[in-house]
């Protein structure tokens, strides 16, 4: 069987989102950045046109094709956090320089890529065994932007 990869359609951004990515996210590397040959549609001769990357341990491929298409929240990376301190970091560095907060941990990134940036604690409260605190605690989150762990405990616990 084939290797299933998510492949993204930039305006002409790819490589700058894959570099960006590369400083951020752990163990994210860029293998190569292929430049476009001549008659390709949307590209310039010689420009980034493919870029594969590895985002933390998942192979991506970033593709330069011109404004034909665009990311939209349909597609998003899911970001586990072990803490709030790093929903907190995360959060406040792809929100950065023109990124934009959404609702529940969703954000997109200055590139137009849609993040969760999610606490794993998320999973443990909304899977308890107490319906009614699994429901404050989803209430709550529903109103929130950036995920706070301590209000999630709190809504789950009554308080």
């Amino acid at each position: 069987m084939g290797i299933v990869r998510p492949h993204l359609w930039f305006d002409d951004q790819a490589a700058s989102a894959a570099r960006f990515y590369a400083s951020v996210i752990p163990n994210t590397v860029i293998h190569s950045v292929t430049t476009a040959p001549p008659g390709t549609p949307g590209v310039a001769e010689g420009s980034e046109f493919i870029v594969e990357l590895t985002i933390d341990g998942m192979r991506v491929t970033f593709l330069n094709a011109g404004p034909v298409f665009t990311l939209d929240e349909a597609f998003s990376f899911v970001l586990d956090c072990a803490d709030q301190a790093e929903v907190d970091h995360y959060w406040e560095t792809l929100t950065a320089d023109g990124g934009r907060p959404s609702q529940c941990g969703w954000l997109v990134d200055k590139f137009g890529v849609s993040w969760q940036v999610v606490p794993v604690q998320l999973d443990d409260v909304m899977s308890r065994p107490d319906t009614d605190g699994v429901a404050r605690a989803m209430a709550a989150m529903l109103t929130m932007g950036k995920l706070d762990i301590a209000a999630l405990e709190a809504a789950y616990a009554g308080e």
